[in-house]
Protein backbone atom coordinates (compact mmCIF):
# COMPACT_ATOMS: atom_id res chain seq x y z
CA UNK A 1 0.00 0.00 0.00
CA UNK A 2 2.85 2.37 0.70
CA UNK A 3 4.22 1.75 -2.74
CA UNK A 4 0.85 2.43 -4.31
CA UNK A 5 0.58 5.69 -2.37
CA UNK A 6 3.99 6.83 -3.64
CA UNK A 7 3.02 5.95 -7.19
CA UNK A 8 -0.16 7.99 -6.92
CA UNK A 9 1.69 10.97 -5.45
CA UNK A 10 4.39 10.87 -8.12
CA UNK A 11 2.13 10.74 -11.12
CA UNK A 12 -0.17 13.24 -12.83
CA UNK A 13 -3.52 12.21 -14.28
CA UNK A 14 -6.04 12.92 -17.13
CA UNK A 15 -8.84 11.71 -19.60
CA UNK A 16 -12.19 12.38 -21.41
CA UNK A 17 -15.34 10.39 -22.37
CA UNK A 18 -18.91 10.27 -21.24
CA UNK A 19 -21.44 7.75 -20.15
CA UNK A 20 -20.96 6.02 -16.79
CA UNK A 21 -24.20 5.97 -14.83
CA UNK A 22 -24.35 5.93 -11.05
CA UNK A 23 -26.99 6.48 -8.37
CA UNK A 24 -26.71 9.26 -5.78
CA UNK A 25 -29.33 9.68 -3.05
CA UNK A 26 -31.76 7.54 -5.01
CA UNK A 27 -31.39 9.57 -8.20
CA UNK A 28 -29.67 8.34 -11.34
CA UNK A 29 -26.97 10.63 -12.71
CA UNK A 30 -24.32 10.38 -15.42
CA UNK A 31 -20.66 10.82 -14.52
CA UNK A 32 -18.34 11.84 -17.39
CA UNK A 33 -16.22 8.81 -18.30
CA UNK A 34 -12.96 9.34 -20.19
CA UNK A 35 -10.86 7.09 -22.39
CA UNK A 36 -7.08 7.51 -22.46
CA UNK A 37 -7.19 9.44 -25.75
CA UNK A 38 -9.92 11.71 -24.43
CA UNK A 39 -7.97 12.30 -21.22
CA UNK A 40 -4.97 13.39 -23.24
CA UNK A 41 -7.04 15.58 -25.55
CA UNK A 42 -8.73 17.27 -22.59
CA UNK A 43 -5.35 17.94 -20.97
CA UNK A 44 -3.88 19.31 -24.22
CA UNK A 45 -6.84 21.69 -24.50
CA UNK A 46 -7.16 22.73 -20.87
CA UNK A 47 -3.97 22.25 -18.85
CA UNK A 48 -2.23 25.44 -17.76
CA UNK A 49 1.08 24.46 -19.36
CA UNK A 50 -0.62 23.75 -22.66
CA UNK A 51 -2.54 27.03 -22.57
CA UNK A 52 0.64 28.98 -21.86
CA UNK A 53 2.39 27.20 -24.73
CA UNK A 54 -0.47 28.23 -27.01
CA UNK A 55 -0.17 31.83 -25.80
CA UNK A 56 3.57 31.77 -26.52
CA UNK A 57 2.77 30.66 -30.05
CA UNK A 58 0.30 33.52 -30.47
CA UNK A 59 2.92 35.96 -29.15
CA UNK A 60 5.36 34.66 -31.75
CA UNK A 61 2.81 35.24 -34.53
CA UNK A 62 2.26 38.79 -33.29
CA UNK A 63 6.04 39.29 -33.26
CA UNK A 64 6.20 38.30 -36.93
CA UNK A 65 3.49 40.84 -37.78
CA UNK A 66 5.37 43.49 -35.80
CA UNK A 67 8.59 42.82 -37.70
CA UNK A 68 6.84 42.87 -41.08
CA UNK A 69 5.21 46.18 -40.13
CA UNK A 70 8.60 47.84 -39.69
CA UNK A 71 9.23 47.53 -43.43
CA UNK A 72 5.89 49.07 -44.42
CA UNK A 73 5.54 52.83 -45.05
CA UNK A 74 5.61 54.78 -41.79
CA UNK A 75 3.40 57.89 -41.72
CA UNK A 76 3.91 60.51 -39.04
CA UNK A 77 1.75 63.57 -38.46
CA UNK A 78 3.15 66.55 -36.51
CA UNK A 79 1.60 69.84 -35.49
CA UNK A 80 2.68 72.63 -33.19
CA UNK A 81 1.73 76.09 -31.92
CA UNK A 82 4.56 78.20 -30.47
CA UNK A 83 4.56 81.62 -28.85
CA UNK A 84 7.80 83.40 -27.94
CA UNK A 85 7.22 86.16 -25.40
CA UNK A 86 10.80 87.26 -25.96
CA UNK A 87 12.35 86.54 -29.32
CA UNK A 88 16.05 85.89 -29.59
CA UNK A 89 18.10 88.80 -30.84
CA UNK A 90 19.50 89.08 -34.32
CA UNK A 91 23.25 89.70 -34.31
CA UNK A 92 25.06 91.45 -37.18
CA UNK A 93 27.97 93.80 -37.94
CA UNK A 94 27.00 97.42 -38.48
CA UNK A 95 28.11 98.43 -42.02
CA UNK A 96 26.88 101.98 -42.12
CA UNK A 97 23.68 103.83 -42.96
CA UNK A 98 23.32 102.05 -46.27
CA UNK A 99 23.72 98.59 -44.81
CA UNK A 100 21.16 95.96 -44.03
CA UNK A 101 20.39 97.39 -40.59
CA UNK A 102 19.63 100.83 -41.95
CA UNK A 103 20.76 104.15 -40.48
CA UNK A 104 21.71 103.72 -36.82
CA UNK A 105 23.75 106.93 -36.57
CA UNK A 106 21.51 108.10 -33.74
CA UNK A 107 22.87 105.35 -31.49
CA UNK A 108 25.57 106.91 -29.30
CA UNK A 109 29.08 105.52 -29.81
CA UNK A 110 28.06 103.13 -32.64
CA UNK A 111 30.55 102.88 -35.43
CA UNK A 112 31.01 100.76 -38.50
CA UNK A 113 32.17 97.21 -37.64
CA UNK A 114 30.52 97.07 -34.23
CA UNK A 115 28.27 94.10 -33.32
CA UNK A 116 24.63 95.05 -33.21
CA UNK A 117 21.99 92.98 -31.32
CA UNK A 118 18.77 93.96 -33.04
CA UNK A 119 15.27 92.55 -32.93
CA UNK A 120 14.92 89.72 -35.43
CA UNK A 121 13.28 90.88 -38.64
CA UNK A 122 12.76 87.24 -39.75
CA UNK A 123 10.47 85.87 -37.01
CA UNK A 124 7.22 86.88 -35.38
CA UNK A 125 6.46 85.92 -31.75
CA UNK A 126 3.81 83.26 -32.60
CA UNK A 127 4.06 80.48 -35.16
CA UNK A 128 2.14 77.39 -36.18
CA UNK A 129 2.93 74.36 -38.30
CA UNK A 130 1.27 71.10 -39.41
CA UNK A 131 2.93 68.37 -41.49
CA UNK A 132 2.74 64.75 -42.55
CA UNK A 133 5.88 62.72 -43.26
CA UNK A 134 6.14 59.36 -45.01
CA UNK A 135 9.24 57.19 -44.52
CA UNK A 136 9.95 54.01 -46.45
CA UNK A 137 12.87 51.65 -45.99
CA UNK A 138 14.48 50.87 -49.34
CA UNK A 139 17.26 48.68 -48.01
CA UNK A 140 18.20 47.59 -44.51
CA UNK A 141 20.22 44.44 -43.96
CA UNK A 142 19.19 44.10 -40.31
CA UNK A 143 15.52 44.28 -41.31
CA UNK A 144 15.91 41.46 -43.83
CA UNK A 145 17.62 39.30 -41.22
CA UNK A 146 14.93 40.28 -38.72
CA UNK A 147 12.21 38.98 -41.04
CA UNK A 148 13.92 35.61 -41.21
CA UNK A 149 14.49 35.58 -37.46
CA UNK A 150 10.84 36.39 -36.76
CA UNK A 151 9.58 33.41 -38.74
CA UNK A 152 12.22 31.20 -37.09
CA UNK A 153 11.10 32.46 -33.67
CA UNK A 154 7.56 31.44 -34.58
CA UNK A 155 8.85 27.98 -35.46
CA UNK A 156 10.61 27.85 -32.08
CA UNK A 157 7.34 28.52 -30.27
CA UNK A 158 5.72 25.70 -32.25
CA UNK A 159 8.48 23.21 -31.37
CA UNK A 160 8.47 24.30 -27.73
CA UNK A 161 4.73 23.75 -27.59
CA UNK A 162 5.21 20.27 -29.05
CA UNK A 163 7.79 19.49 -26.36
CA UNK A 164 5.45 20.73 -23.64
CA UNK A 165 2.58 18.66 -24.99
CA UNK A 166 4.79 15.57 -25.12
CA UNK A 167 5.49 15.96 -21.39
CA UNK A 168 1.76 16.38 -20.74
CA UNK A 169 0.99 13.21 -22.69
CA UNK A 170 3.59 11.27 -20.73
CA UNK A 171 2.25 12.38 -17.35
CA UNK A 172 -1.39 11.92 -18.31
CA UNK A 173 -0.81 8.44 -19.72
CA UNK A 174 0.99 7.27 -16.59
CA UNK A 175 -1.72 8.75 -14.39
CA UNK A 176 -4.47 7.12 -16.46
CA UNK A 177 -2.76 3.75 -16.12
CA UNK A 178 -2.50 4.29 -12.37
CA UNK A 179 -6.24 4.91 -12.05
CA UNK A 180 -6.96 2.02 -14.44
CA UNK A 181 -4.88 -0.38 -12.34
CA UNK A 182 -6.61 0.84 -9.19
CA UNK A 183 -9.97 0.26 -10.84
CA UNK A 184 -9.05 -3.35 -11.59
CA UNK A 185 -7.63 -3.89 -8.12
CA UNK A 186 -10.80 -2.55 -6.52
CA UNK A 187 -12.76 -5.24 -8.32
CA UNK A 188 -10.18 -7.78 -7.20
CA UNK A 189 -10.63 -6.71 -3.57
CA UNK A 190 -14.36 -7.27 -3.87
CA UNK A 191 -13.83 -10.74 -5.33
CA UNK A 192 -11.39 -11.67 -2.57
CA UNK A 193 -13.74 -10.39 0.12
CA UNK A 194 -16.61 -12.40 -1.35
CA UNK A 195 -14.46 -15.52 -1.47
CA UNK A 196 -13.20 -15.16 2.12
CA UNK A 197 -16.69 -14.28 3.32
CA UNK A 198 -17.95 -17.49 1.74
CA UNK A 199 -15.12 -19.35 3.44
CA UNK A 200 -16.09 -17.77 6.76
CA UNK A 201 -19.69 -18.92 6.37
CA UNK A 202 -18.58 -22.46 5.54
CA UNK A 203 -16.14 -22.54 8.47
CA UNK A 204 -18.82 -21.24 10.84
CA UNK A 205 -21.17 -23.98 9.68
CA UNK A 206 -18.47 -26.62 10.15
CA UNK A 207 -17.81 -25.29 13.63
CA UNK A 208 -21.48 -25.55 14.59
CA UNK A 209 -21.48 -29.14 13.40
CA UNK A 210 -18.31 -29.98 15.30
CA UNK A 211 -16.07 -30.36 12.26
CA UNK A 212 -14.03 -27.18 12.88
CA UNK A 213 -12.68 -25.40 15.92
CA UNK A 214 -13.70 -21.89 16.94
CA UNK A 215 -10.10 -20.78 16.39
CA UNK A 216 -10.55 -21.65 12.72
CA UNK A 217 -13.53 -19.31 12.55
CA UNK A 218 -11.59 -16.54 14.28
CA UNK A 219 -8.64 -17.02 11.94
CA UNK A 220 -10.81 -16.63 8.82
CA UNK A 221 -12.68 -13.68 10.39
CA UNK A 222 -9.37 -11.89 11.05
CA UNK A 223 -8.42 -12.43 7.41
CA UNK A 224 -11.78 -11.02 6.28
CA UNK A 225 -11.49 -7.97 8.54
CA UNK A 226 -8.00 -7.27 7.25
CA UNK A 227 -9.25 -7.50 3.68
CA UNK A 228 -12.11 -5.08 4.31
CA UNK A 229 -9.80 -2.60 6.06
CA UNK A 230 -7.25 -2.84 3.26
CA UNK A 231 -9.95 -2.30 0.65
CA UNK A 232 -11.19 0.85 2.44
CA UNK A 233 -7.69 2.31 2.57
CA UNK A 234 -7.16 1.46 -1.07
CA UNK A 235 -10.46 3.12 -2.01
CA UNK A 236 -9.31 6.35 -0.36
CA UNK A 237 -6.00 6.23 -2.23
CA UNK A 238 -7.86 5.60 -5.46
CA UNK A 239 -9.93 8.74 -4.82
CA UNK A 240 -6.69 10.66 -4.38
CA UNK A 241 -5.57 9.35 -7.76
CA UNK A 242 -8.74 10.72 -9.37
CA UNK A 243 -8.14 14.11 -7.73
CA UNK A 244 -4.61 14.17 -9.12
CA UNK A 245 -6.01 13.18 -12.50
CA UNK A 246 -8.40 16.14 -12.47
CA UNK A 247 -5.60 18.45 -11.38
CA UNK A 248 -3.40 17.48 -14.31
CA UNK A 249 -6.30 17.84 -16.73
CA UNK A 250 -7.32 21.18 -15.20
CA UNK A 251 -10.66 19.49 -14.73
CA UNK A 252 -12.98 21.06 -12.09
CA UNK A 253 -12.10 19.54 -8.74
CA UNK A 254 -15.71 19.66 -7.56
CA UNK A 255 -16.99 17.70 -10.57
CA UNK A 256 -17.09 13.86 -10.64
CA UNK A 257 -15.01 11.94 -13.15
CA UNK A 258 -14.53 8.32 -14.18
CA UNK A 259 -12.40 6.44 -16.68
CA UNK A 260 -13.26 3.73 -19.18
CA UNK A 261 -11.22 0.85 -20.53
CA UNK A 262 -9.50 -2.14 -18.96
CA UNK A 263 -5.95 -3.34 -18.59
CA UNK A 264 -6.46 -6.09 -21.17
CA UNK A 265 -6.62 -3.38 -23.85
CA UNK A 266 -3.21 -1.96 -22.93
CA UNK A 267 -0.40 -3.24 -25.14
CA UNK A 268 2.80 -3.70 -23.15
CA UNK A 269 4.56 -6.37 -25.21
CA UNK A 270 6.70 -4.56 -27.77
CA UNK A 271 9.83 -5.38 -29.70
CA UNK A 272 12.49 -2.94 -28.52
CA UNK A 273 14.55 -3.58 -31.65
CA UNK A 274 11.66 -2.35 -33.81
CA UNK A 275 12.04 1.11 -32.26
CA UNK A 276 15.52 1.39 -33.75
CA UNK A 277 14.46 0.88 -37.37
CA UNK A 278 13.28 4.44 -38.02
CA UNK A 279 15.08 6.09 -35.12
CA UNK A 280 16.48 9.58 -35.58
CA UNK A 281 17.43 12.21 -33.04
CA UNK A 282 15.11 14.61 -34.87
CA UNK A 283 12.17 12.47 -33.68
CA UNK A 284 12.66 14.10 -30.29
CA UNK A 285 10.94 17.48 -29.73
CA UNK A 286 13.77 18.71 -27.48
CA UNK A 287 16.26 18.05 -30.30
CA UNK A 288 14.06 20.03 -32.70
CA UNK A 289 13.95 22.92 -30.24
CA UNK A 290 17.74 22.96 -30.05
CA UNK A 291 17.98 22.96 -33.85
CA UNK A 292 15.74 26.02 -34.08
CA UNK A 293 17.78 27.76 -31.39
CA UNK A 294 20.87 27.05 -33.44
CA UNK A 295 19.33 28.71 -36.51
CA UNK A 296 18.28 31.70 -34.43
CA UNK A 297 21.81 32.12 -33.14
CA UNK A 298 23.18 31.93 -36.69
CA UNK A 299 20.75 34.71 -37.62
CA UNK A 300 22.01 36.76 -34.68
CA UNK A 301 25.50 36.55 -36.13
CA UNK A 302 24.23 37.55 -39.58
CA UNK A 303 22.44 40.50 -38.03
CA UNK A 304 25.65 41.76 -36.43
CA UNK A 305 27.33 41.70 -39.83
CA UNK A 306 24.30 43.39 -41.39
CA UNK A 307 24.65 46.40 -39.08
CA UNK A 308 27.73 47.40 -41.10
CA UNK A 309 25.72 47.61 -44.34
CA UNK A 310 24.26 50.96 -45.49
CA UNK A 311 20.65 51.81 -44.71
CA UNK A 312 18.75 53.44 -47.56
CA UNK A 313 15.42 55.17 -46.96
CA UNK A 314 13.08 57.49 -48.85
CA UNK A 315 10.97 60.18 -47.29
CA UNK A 316 8.40 62.80 -48.26
CA UNK A 317 6.96 65.65 -46.19
CA UNK A 318 3.98 67.89 -46.85
CA UNK A 319 3.14 70.67 -44.42
CA UNK A 320 1.77 74.12 -43.74
CA UNK A 321 3.20 76.91 -41.59
CA UNK A 322 2.47 80.49 -40.57
CA UNK A 323 3.52 83.24 -38.18
CA UNK A 324 1.71 86.08 -36.45
CA UNK A 325 2.23 88.68 -33.73
CA UNK A 326 0.22 86.52 -31.28
CA UNK A 327 -1.41 83.09 -31.06
CA UNK A 328 -4.94 84.27 -31.69
CA UNK A 329 -3.86 85.89 -34.92
CA UNK A 330 -2.66 82.53 -36.26
CA UNK A 331 -6.27 81.59 -36.99
CA UNK A 332 -7.55 85.09 -37.72
CA UNK A 333 -8.57 86.57 -41.03
CA UNK A 334 -6.03 86.65 -43.80
CA UNK A 335 -6.80 90.34 -44.15
CA UNK A 336 -4.42 90.94 -41.29
CA UNK A 337 -1.64 90.22 -43.73
CA UNK A 338 -0.72 93.17 -45.86
CA UNK A 339 -0.67 92.46 -49.55
CA UNK A 340 2.71 93.69 -50.61
CA UNK A 341 3.06 91.43 -53.57
CA UNK A 342 4.93 88.78 -51.60
CA UNK A 343 2.08 87.25 -49.66
CA UNK A 344 -0.71 85.20 -51.13
CA UNK A 345 -4.36 85.33 -50.12
CA UNK A 346 -4.01 82.51 -47.52
CA UNK A 347 -2.50 82.73 -44.14
CA UNK A 348 -1.09 79.18 -43.95
CA UNK A 349 1.50 78.42 -46.60
CA UNK A 350 2.32 75.02 -47.95
CA UNK A 351 5.77 73.50 -48.09
CA UNK A 352 6.91 70.05 -49.26
CA UNK A 353 10.03 67.96 -49.23
CA UNK A 354 11.20 64.81 -51.04
CA UNK A 355 14.42 63.00 -50.41
CA UNK A 356 16.48 59.90 -49.98
CA UNK A 357 18.72 59.25 -46.99
CA UNK A 358 21.70 56.97 -46.81
CA UNK A 359 23.47 56.11 -43.60
CA UNK A 360 26.48 53.88 -43.26
CA UNK A 361 28.66 53.36 -40.20
CA UNK A 362 32.32 54.01 -41.00
CA UNK A 363 33.99 53.39 -37.69
CA UNK A 364 32.29 51.99 -34.59
CA UNK A 365 35.40 51.16 -32.65
CA UNK A 366 35.74 47.53 -31.65
CA UNK A 367 32.20 47.15 -30.30
CA UNK A 368 30.71 45.46 -33.40
CA UNK A 369 33.54 42.94 -33.72
CA UNK A 370 33.22 42.20 -30.01
CA UNK A 371 29.48 41.62 -30.38
CA UNK A 372 30.09 39.28 -33.33
CA UNK A 373 32.64 37.36 -31.27
CA UNK A 374 30.13 36.99 -28.41
CA UNK A 375 27.42 35.66 -30.74
CA UNK A 376 29.84 33.18 -32.29
CA UNK A 377 30.83 31.92 -28.86
CA UNK A 378 27.16 31.47 -27.99
CA UNK A 379 26.77 29.43 -31.20
CA UNK A 380 29.67 27.25 -30.06
CA UNK A 381 27.82 26.65 -26.79
CA UNK A 382 24.73 25.52 -28.69
CA UNK A 383 26.85 23.19 -30.82
CA UNK A 384 28.28 21.72 -27.63
CA UNK A 385 24.73 21.30 -26.33
CA UNK A 386 24.00 19.07 -29.33
CA UNK A 387 26.70 16.66 -28.17
CA UNK A 388 25.40 16.76 -24.60
CA UNK A 389 21.78 16.26 -25.71
CA UNK A 390 22.67 13.30 -27.94
CA UNK A 391 24.55 11.67 -25.07
CA UNK A 392 21.61 12.34 -22.76
CA UNK A 393 19.16 10.84 -25.25
CA UNK A 394 21.37 7.78 -25.73
CA UNK A 395 21.47 7.19 -21.97
CA UNK A 396 17.72 7.75 -21.70
CA UNK A 397 17.06 5.23 -24.48
CA UNK A 398 19.38 2.69 -22.86
CA UNK A 399 17.76 3.13 -19.46
CA UNK A 400 14.24 3.00 -20.90
CA UNK A 401 15.00 -0.12 -22.94
CA UNK A 402 16.59 -1.88 -19.99
CA UNK A 403 13.76 -0.91 -17.65
CA UNK A 404 11.18 -2.07 -20.17
CA UNK A 405 12.84 -5.45 -20.74
CA UNK A 406 13.23 -5.98 -16.99
CA UNK A 407 9.61 -4.95 -16.41
CA UNK A 408 8.41 -7.48 -19.00
CA UNK A 409 10.44 -10.26 -17.37
CA UNK A 410 9.10 -9.35 -13.94
CA UNK A 411 5.56 -9.18 -15.29
CA UNK A 412 5.86 -12.65 -16.81
CA UNK A 413 7.16 -14.08 -13.54
CA UNK A 414 4.51 -12.36 -11.40
CA UNK A 415 1.74 -13.45 -13.73
CA UNK A 416 2.87 -17.05 -13.36
CA UNK A 417 3.15 -16.63 -9.57
CA UNK A 418 -0.40 -15.27 -9.44
CA UNK A 419 -1.71 -18.27 -11.38
CA UNK A 420 0.24 -20.68 -9.16
CA UNK A 421 -0.94 -18.95 -5.98
CA UNK A 422 -4.52 -19.03 -7.23
CA UNK A 423 -4.25 -22.74 -7.90
CA UNK A 424 -2.73 -23.36 -4.44
CA UNK A 425 -5.52 -21.38 -2.78
CA UNK A 426 -8.17 -23.30 -4.71
CA UNK A 427 -6.70 -26.73 -3.89
CA UNK A 428 -6.11 -25.80 -0.24
CA UNK A 429 -9.72 -24.67 0.14
CA UNK A 430 -10.99 -27.94 -1.37
CA UNK A 431 -8.80 -29.99 0.97
CA UNK A 432 -10.04 -28.02 3.96
CA UNK A 433 -13.67 -28.51 2.96
CA UNK A 434 -13.01 -32.24 2.60
CA UNK A 435 -11.47 -32.35 6.06
CA UNK A 436 -7.91 -33.17 4.99
CA UNK A 437 -6.51 -29.67 5.46
CA UNK A 438 -6.33 -26.99 8.12
CA UNK A 439 -7.76 -23.50 8.24
CA UNK A 440 -4.25 -22.18 8.80
CA UNK A 441 -3.20 -23.58 5.45
CA UNK A 442 -6.23 -21.91 3.83
CA UNK A 443 -5.43 -18.55 5.46
CA UNK A 444 -1.80 -18.75 4.44
CA UNK A 445 -2.80 -19.65 0.90
CA UNK A 446 -5.22 -16.71 0.75
CA UNK A 447 -2.53 -14.33 2.03
CA UNK A 448 -0.08 -15.67 -0.51
CA UNK A 449 -2.63 -15.23 -3.27
CA UNK A 450 -3.34 -11.62 -2.28
CA UNK A 451 0.39 -10.88 -2.19
CA UNK A 452 0.86 -12.50 -5.58
CA UNK A 453 -2.02 -10.44 -6.97
CA UNK A 454 -0.53 -7.23 -5.53
CA UNK A 455 2.86 -8.08 -7.01
CA UNK A 456 1.29 -8.83 -10.37
CA UNK A 457 -0.56 -5.53 -10.61
CA UNK A 458 2.51 -3.63 -9.44
CA UNK A 459 4.56 -5.37 -12.12
CA UNK A 460 1.87 -4.64 -14.71
CA UNK A 461 1.86 -0.96 -13.79
CA UNK A 462 5.66 -0.86 -13.94
CA UNK A 463 5.52 -2.39 -17.42
CA UNK A 464 2.94 0.17 -18.56
CA UNK A 465 5.03 3.05 -17.23
CA UNK A 466 8.20 1.59 -18.75
CA UNK A 467 6.42 1.38 -22.13
CA UNK A 468 5.44 5.07 -21.87
CA UNK A 469 9.02 6.04 -20.98
CA UNK A 470 10.29 3.97 -23.90
CA UNK A 471 7.91 5.73 -26.30
CA UNK A 472 9.00 9.10 -24.95
CA UNK A 473 12.70 8.22 -25.26
CA UNK A 474 12.21 7.39 -28.95
CA UNK A 475 10.06 10.46 -29.58
CA UNK A 476 6.83 8.60 -30.23
CA UNK A 477 4.57 10.51 -27.82
CA UNK A 478 3.61 13.03 -30.50
CA UNK A 479 0.67 15.38 -29.88
CA UNK A 480 -0.49 14.89 -33.47
CA UNK A 481 -1.39 11.30 -32.63
CA UNK A 482 -4.06 12.56 -30.27
CA UNK A 483 -5.16 15.80 -31.93
CA UNK A 484 -6.45 13.84 -34.91
CA UNK A 485 -9.23 12.39 -32.76
CA UNK A 486 -12.74 13.61 -33.43
CA UNK A 487 -14.10 16.37 -31.24
CA UNK A 488 -15.52 15.07 -27.98
CA UNK A 489 -19.27 15.33 -27.73
CA UNK A 490 -20.30 16.15 -24.15
CA UNK A 491 -23.80 14.89 -24.89
CA UNK A 492 -22.55 11.41 -25.69
CA UNK A 493 -24.00 8.85 -23.32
Amino acid sequence: MKRLYLLLMAIGVSSLGFGQATTIAGQSTTIPAFTLEQCIQFALDNSIRSKNAQIDQQIAKAKVRETVGIGLPQITVNSSLVHNPTLPRFFALYSGPTGFLGDLSSVPGLKVGDVVAAKSPFQLPSSGSASATVNQILFNGSYLVGLKAASTFQELSLKTREQTEQDIIQLVTKAYYSVLINKERTQLFDNNINRVDSLLKNTTALNKNGFAESIDVDRVKVSLNNLISERDKFTNLNELGLQLLKFQMNYPQDQPIAITGNIQEVEVNSDVDAYKEDWNYRNRPDYKVLEVNQRLQQLNIRNQYATAAPVLSAFATLGYSTQAPNVSSLFGSSAEFKDNGLLGPDKWYQYSQLGVSLSMPIFTGFSRSARIQQEKLKLNQINNNFVALKNSIDIEITQASTSFNNALKTLTAQKENQELAGNVARVTKIKYQQGVGSSLEVTDAENSLRQAQTNYYSALFDAMVAKVDLDKAYGKLLPSNYKENSTINPEKK
